[in-house]
Order: structure tokens, then sequence, then C-alpha cells
């Protein structure tokens, strides 16, 4: 087992080139097999969910060709099976959008049980709400198993604005019959790369960036060459390791457009970036002071579907109240299990209340001490968020079962030495 070893208080400086959108990396590999034709990805990172996505879809039967680290060409010449590979398909939840393009495709698919972060129930209900009105049939006895005919185009409305149950509808619907209503539907970024792809390979899908998307069916898919937007969320990572540090950083290609509620959150917390194009600049010696809401009243920082604050930047965004001076709360109200993390902070010497398991209430600034016993990596986003916690803590840090890190970040710790950190990866 691999581990990094953190050592802290050392103000980052210099340029970083954010990795590709993990998450719309799964919806667009699944996209490919909607033709026989060769579609290309640009910009993919290089991170082990990626890589285990690519080798459930080649065990399908699709040709996988890799240019370099960033870049692959998939061809779905023919599909050889249903079932994808069980010891693969329970390492990643981004497969579960295998649902929308084999329904398409084959007309079936065998689901084994996905893998993903442990961060309480993730229902795939909604999934199958939207996948039964196009024409889908379920039937679960120990593993779900779903068959169609032929696809028809339907009037959805989605019980939650669920991202994979989007993703996974709008496959289906870019080659069934007729027309397609999502209503209620996700807007994230990987939503629209997802759909400004199957528009380059010839779907025509109306609405996109709103929450009502209007598929019209396409008899044939055709192949395309495509890159994938900047990861908004690493991007925040960044911006947030920057002001805790007390460095100056710039992001290069960041895609800010994506960023809107992550710059008013961190203004909130006295974090304030400088959009210049499409790079943001982050200065040092930020104020790191909460603004109160009128009347002095304690600020509530949550997350919400698109365009509300990303549910997957709160664990970083609470690092960094740590060091701000101020009181904030921060309702997580997505995931039952995803705050549990800040114990870790708590031990580290974060005022941190926990009042149930959406809501912490965070007061700061408060100087972290590192954690030389070592601390265990729960998920990727706590990951990370443990990872500048370390950065900016006084002494030398281990964080163990990083493969949750690497899941999400490629090559984390040379970016960060690149910048001046001083990370280690070392075998246990």
């Amino acid at each position: 087992m691999e581990q990094f070893v953190i050592e802290g208080k050392h103000p980052i400086k210099g340029t970083v080139v954010p990795s590709g959108n993990k998450n719309a990396a799964f919806p667009l590999i699944s996209a490919a097999l909607l033709t026989d034709e060769p579609v290309t990805l640009r910009n993919l990172p290089d991170i082990g969910d990626v890589r285990t996505m690519l080798a459930i879809v080649e065990d399908l039967g699709i040709e996988v060709t890799r240019h370099d680290l960033h870049s692959v060409t998939l061809r779905a010449g023919a599909i050889r099976k249903t079932t994808p590979d069980p010891s693969l398909f329970g390492n990643i939840r981004g497969a579960l959008l295998l649902m929308g393009s084999m329904i398409a495709r084959e007309g079936r698919i065998d689901l084994p049980r996905p893998g993903g972060d442990q961060i309480g129930r993730r229902r795939i209900d909604t999934h199958l709400l939207a996948l039964k009105q196009l024409g889908a049939r379920p039937a679960y006895d120990g593993q779900l198993v779903l068959t169609a005919d032929q696809l028809r185009g339907a009037d959805i409305l989605l019980d939650e604005a669920s991202v994979t149950a989007t993703e996974n509808a709008v496959l289906s619907a870019a080659t069934a019959e007729g027309s397609t209503t999502i209503r209620n539907a996700a807007s994230e970024p990987h939503v629209q790369d997802l759909c400004h792809m199957l528009n380059k390979m010839g779907a025509r899908i109306e609405g996109i960036g709103s929450n009502t998307l209007t598929i019209h069916g396409a008899q044939r898919l055709h192949g395309t060459n495509y890159a994938l937007s900047a990861d908004y969320l690493e991007v925040g990572s960044f911006m947030g390791l920057a002001a805790v540090t007390g460095g100056e950083v710039t992001i290069k290609n960041a895609s800010p457009e994506y960023l809107r509620m992550t710059f008013l959150v961190y203004d909130r917390l006295g974090v304030h970036p400088e959009i210049r194009g499409d790079d943001i600049f982050m200065p040092a010696g930020q104020s790191m002071q909460v603004v109160p809401d009128l009347g002095n009243a304690i600020p509530k920082i949550d997350d919400a579907p698109w365009p509300g604050f990303p549910a997957d930047m709160m664990s970083v965004s609470i690092v960094v109240a740590t060091q701000c001076s101020g009181t904030v709360l921060f309702h997580e109200k997505m995931f039952e299990s995803r705050l549990y993390f800040v114990d870790k902070l708590i031990g580290m010497g974060a005022r941190i209340v926990l009042c149930d398991p959406h809501r912490c209430i965070v007061q700061g600034p408060s100087q972290l001490q590192a954690e030389a016993q070592g601390i265990s990596s729960p998920d990727i986003r706590a990951g990370m968020a443990l990872l500048i916690a370390a950065l900016c803590a006084r002494g030398t840090s281990i964080i163990h079962n990083i493969r949750q890190i690497d899941r999400g970040y490629e090559r984390i710790e040379e970016k960060l030495q690149a910048l001046g950190a001083k990370v280690e990866r070392i075998m246990q």
C-alpha cells in the first residue's frame, strides 16, 4: 500500500494545469457505444477510475486504442456480451452509465453491483424511473437485468435531479424513436459535455445547461473527436490549497465559466480569485475573513444541484474555513456520510462541531497540527481535503489509503511538487 508523507507550512507558487473532468469521462466513454464508428476522446484524465472504465468496455468487445496518456479512440464495432466484468464493475460507480448506452445499443444489460465512494446510500431508482418510461423493462432477483425491444421517446419528470440518471436517460433517448423531454434534469458541466458530444455525433439535444432537456432521437450516430472540459473540482481544490497555504498560483485552462458558484462561496470565506481569460490567478495574502450575513448572522454554505454549490466541493471548503477568521455553518444535503471525515480535522486541531450527519459548524482560524501517526483517506474528496489540511498543518503528516485520492486526481503529488509543496509518495 502507498501513502503520502506531507510536510506542511510551505506556501505553493507557480502554474498548474488541471486534468479533464473525471465525471465527464464515464458518460462520454459510454456514449461511444452508441455508434460503430471511431470516437476519439481528448484531455481524458489518466486516473484509476477512468482506466477501470476503459477496461470494462474493452472486456465488452470495444476496441480501445491509446494514443497517449490523455487521448483514446474507442470503436464499438461489435459488442460481445451484455454483462460487464463484475470484478471491474464493482470498483467504480461511473460504470452505471453503461445502462443507457447498452440498453439502446443491445437491448439488454445485466448489471453487477457497482462500486464507488462510501458516502451514504446512493439509489438508482431514478435511473429506472427514466429508462422504464423509454421502454426498458427492469427485473431484479439479486442482480438487476434491463431489457428493451424498442425505445421510444417520452416526457420524463425525474424525482430528483440525479446527474447519472439524467445522463443514462440522455444516452438512451439519443437513438430512441421520437422525441424525449427530461424535466428536473441535472445540468452539471459533465452533463453538458455529454450533450455537446452527442450533438457532434449527430444527435439533436436542446436546452443544454438547463433543467429541461429535449432529445430528438436519431436513427444513427456517427463518430467524433471531443475534448473534455477542465475538472472544475480539481480547479476548486487548487484554489483552496493556494488560499490556506498563502500561495500564489495560476491555474491554466480552468474553464472559469463552470466555477461561478464556487467563486461566490470562496468570496464568503475571504478568498478572492482573479479570472484572466480562461485562467484563474490566486494572489497570495488572501483576507481569509468569513463574511457574516446581514445583522452579523452566522452564514451558511450548503450544496445543491447545479448551478448550486457542488457537493463534491464541500470537503475542501470545510478545510478552507478552518483557516478563516469567523464562524460558518456547512449543510451537506445530499450524502449522509460525507461529513464524518471532519473527526480527522478535529483531531488535527480544527474547531468544528458536527451537529448531525449533514451539518457542521466551523470556527476559525485554527492552527492545524500534523498527523504523524497517519490518517486514512475515506473517499476521493475527503482524501483531497485531508491532503490540503496536511499541507497547511504544522509538522509532517502521513495519509494512508491514497488510492482513494488517485481515483479522482491525476498524479496529484507531481503537480503539488511542481508548485513547491513537500509531498512524497512512499510504500507503506
